[in-house]
Order: C-alpha cells, then sequence, then structure tokens
C-alpha cells in the first residue's frame, strides 16, 4: 500500500523538526554536560561552575527578539526558513573557528574572555534558530500530531546532548579538541540538509498583523511585548494558572543543575564513565521516556499526563537525596546504580519535557507563533537560569545531602500550581463540554 501524500508530507516535517533540533542540541550538549566535567576535574568549585550559567542567558532572553523574527523574515526563502537558515550556517562556520582555539592557553584571561564570547555567540545563534523552529513547528503541526512533533524534539536535542555532552567527553580522551569541534560542525552541516530541501508555506501577511494596533509584533519593544502578553495570559483563568505553572515549573532543575553532575565526579566516576554511562545512557533514557511521553499525551491526555510526570520527576530527584547521603557518609555504592538512577532521572525529565512542550504550543497563537512559543520557555528558562548561579554557592554552603534534599521539599511545594492548573481545565471542561480551544486538556 502506497503511503499518501499526507503521510508523506507529516514524514518529512518529521525529519525536519528532528534534524533541526539535533543540531541545536549538539553545541548546548557540550556547555551543559561536557563543560561542567570538564572544569571540575580542572579543580573549579561549584561556585564558579555554578557562574557559567551565564553562557546559557540567550535561552532565557529569546522572547526579547522572538517579536523581530515573528515580523521580519524572507518571502524568497520562507519566513522561518530564512531565519534557520542563517543561524544553522552561522553556527557551522563559528564552531569550526572554535576547532583552532588554543584551548590548552585558556589560563590567558584575554583568550579565555574570547573563548566565553565566542560560546555567547553560539548559544545566542542556537536561541535564534530554536525561536525560528519552534514557531515553524506550531505552523505546521496540527493539534492531533503536536505531540509527536515534540517527542521529536525532544529526542532530536538529547541526541545532540548524547554527542555534544557525552561522545565529546569520551572522545577528548582519545581525541584532540580540534578534531572534536571539527565534528561537530560537520554534523551541524549535515542536519542542515533538511532545511535546505525544505519549502515552507506561506504564512498570515505580516505586514497586516503589524498594523493591528493589538498585535504583539506591531511593536517590537520590551516593554510592548511584556504587556502584550500580560494581557493574553490574564484574560482566561486556565492561561493564567498555566502562567504559574511555567513560572514554577523549572524551579527545581535551575537549583540542582550544577549539583548533579559534579555530586557524580565527587562520587568517583570518571571522565570516561561519565561520558559514556552517565550522559550517553541517561540521554538514550531520554529518547525512551520522550516516546513514553508522547503515548502518555495521547492515552491519559494532557492534564494526567503533566500532573503524573511532574511527581515522577520529583521521584526521581529524591533518589539523588540518596547518592548525596552516601556520598556525605563514605558509603560505597556501585557504579551500576548510579548509572540506573541519572537514566531514571533522564526518562523522567524527557517525559515531562514532552508534554510541557505540547501545552507550550497548544497556548500559542498561530500568528504570533515566535513571539508566543519563545516568550512560554523563556520563564521557564528565566527562573532555571537565575536559580542555576545560584545553586553552585548554595550547594558549597549546605552540602550535598541538605541542599538536595531542602529543592526536594520545595518541589512537593511546588506541585501545587499544577494541582491549580489540573482542576481550572478540568472545571472548564465540565462547565462548557469540548471547547474548540481545548484547553480542558
Amino acid at each position: 500500500m502506497q503511503p499518501s501524500s499526507t503521510q508523506l508530507q507529516h514524514a518529512s516535517l518529521y525529519v525536519l523538526l528532528f534534524s533541526l533540533y539535533w543540531a541545536q542540541g549538539l553545541p548546548v550538549g557540550f556547555m551543559t554536560h561536557a563543560l561542567p566535567v570538564i572544569l571540575r576535574y580542572e579543580g573549579v568549585s561549584l561556585a564558579h561552575i555554578g557562574g557559567f550559567g551565564v553562557l546559557m542567558l540567550p535561552w532565557a532572553i529569546k522572547a526579547l527578539w522572538a517579536p523581530w523574527v515573528d515580523r521580519y523574515g524572507s518571502n524568497r526563502y520562507g519566513h522561518y526558513r530564512s531565519w534557520i537558515l542563517v543561524t544553522q550556517l552561522s553556527s557551522v562556520l563559528l564552531l569550526t573557528a572554535l576547532a583552532f582555539f588554543p584551548i590548552a592557553q585558556l589560563y590567558q584571561t584575554h583568550l579565555l574572555l574570547v573563548f566565553f564570547i565566542a560560546l555567547l555567540c553560539l548559544n545566542s545563534l542556537g536561541a535564534t534558530q530554536d525561536i525560528a523552529t519552534d514557531a515553524l513547528a506550531v505552523h505546521s503541526l496540527c493539534s492531533d500530531n503536536m505531540h509527536w512533533g515534540n517527542m521529536l524534539q525532544v529526542i532530536g536535542s538529547r541526541l545532540g546532548f548524547i554527542v555534544g555532552g557525552g561522545v565529546i567527553l569520551w572522545m577528548l580522551d582519545w581525541l584532540n579538541w580540534q578534531w572534536s569541534f571539527l565534528l561537530l560542525a560537520a554534523l551541524v552541516l549535515f542536519n542542515s540538509i533538511p532545511i535546505l530541501r525544505y519549502k515552507e508555506k506561506e504564512h498570515q501577511n505580516k505586514t497586516q498583523l503589524r498594523q493591528k494596533p493589538n498585535s504583539p509584533i506591531a511593536n517590537t519593544t520590551l516593554f510592548y511585548a511584556i504587556k502584550a502578553y500580560w494581557a493574553y495570559f490574564r484574560h482566561h483563568p486556565i492561561l493564567w494558572a498555566w502562567f504559574w505553572v511555567l513560572l514554577s515549573m523549572k524551579v527545581t532543575d535551575g537549583l540542582s543543575g550544577p549539583i548533579l553532575k559534579p555530586l557524580l565526579v565527587d562520587l568517583g566516576l570518571s571522565l570516561s564513565q561519565i561520558g559514556i554511562y552517565i550522559t550517553m545512557f541517561g540521554a538514550a533514557a531520554a529518547l525512551v521516556g520522550a516516546l513514553l511521553g508522547s503515548l502518555g499525551v495521547q492515552y491519559l491526555g494532557r492534564r494526567w499526563a503533566l500532573l503524573l510526570f511532574s511527581v515522577l520527576k520529583l521521584a526521581s530527584l529524591a533518589a539523588f537525596v540518596y547518592l548525596a547521603a552516601c556520598y556525605e557518609q563514605k558509603q560505597h555504592i556501585a557504579p551500576l546504580w548510579i548509572y540506573i538512577l541519572n537514566a531514571l532521572e533522564d526518562l523522567f525529565s524527557a517525559m515531562l519535557l514532552v508534554v510541557v512542550l505540547t501545552l507550550v504550543m497548544r497556548y500559542s497563537r498561530k500568528q504570533y507563533a515566535a513571539t508566543d512559543f519563545s516568550l512560554q520557555v523563556s520563564i521557564m528558562a528565566l527562573v532555571s537560569g537565575a536559580l542555576y548561579s545560584l545553586s553552585g554557592m548554595l550547594g558549597d554552603l549546605l552540602g550535598y545531602q541538605d541542599y538536595l534534599t531542602l529543592i526536594s521539599l520545595l518541589g512537593i511545594v511546588l506541585l501545587w500550581p499544577i494541582y491549580n492548573w489540573f482542576a481550572q481545565t478540568g472545571k472548564t471542561g465540565r462547565k462548557h463540554g469540548q471547547e474548540k480551544t481545548d484547553w480542558k486538556k
């Protein structure tokens, strides 16, 4: 039986989204997974490792230029496709340049500054590509296949983490810095092939949207964007409840982010063990989690999936409290158990991420896709990023066990916004039935 044209279009779109999210995950994987481990092995303190969270700032503030991505774009090459092409190819050039950077001379202040700026630029390109890719996904996916698109987003980005984080750590044991980064550049270039072949559909006329006085892209100033989006959240109780979920969703991740990988180093794992069994196996578990998360959204619905997966994610954090207790009490724990507990944390995180991104996409208006999606994601990233830098100092002050215990208790309290959203969506569903907005799910 020959596949229909619609099935072929969906398959082509899925391949495109997978390739783009894989490409942006490569450098992010290096900076979030490999770099903290390398720094810890060089004797850098937890407080200083937490300070490297500044590199992820573009992902937290990308909403500042998201209205520009909505507003400006090439009609000839595709509105969002033109942004993706520029950012992808620029990333390839920057990764190639970094391959020839004298990494062994980072003790020199001016070289360290140049290295930091280069990584910051790389993240800025990735964040901008993400804005355009998310907008393209909002326009191209329908309500019935959003969870599949977001599953591929998680799988693609996690695969980027595997290569950019785990494989790079593994390769640095036997391959030099130059060839490792040339490989990253080649992979980003390879993942640019689908977008080079893709023909973007025409979207709603941006000129007409700019002429509307209440359009979020009519004025690209930060003040206007915040004001317009605040009104969007406040106009419906479900959106207002969802706003508080966005604020609370990444609190525990931000507080524990710089602590978990250094804890594994202090537990005695080597670079190769962390690179292969922690980062790579963890990312592989996340691939399975993305599939399970998508199936959970399909069969449980968005409401129950969000609540259940949030509880499972919190349980995985409690497992790290156990590892911290073993470390501080100097109790031996078999590496296999460390690998399993870490893999479960990545599994549950991916399951939760799929349902969160599906809801973010559901609450994004198609005519303002880049702005709406980016602002919601930026709310979570700002919270996580702000707490990321703070966490290193608190971890040094309190110690692993006490600090992670406090985070776990805070996580229990922060289940309340999710329960409130859950109740609001159920209340609206009972009152109004199956609404066109589908907010009850």
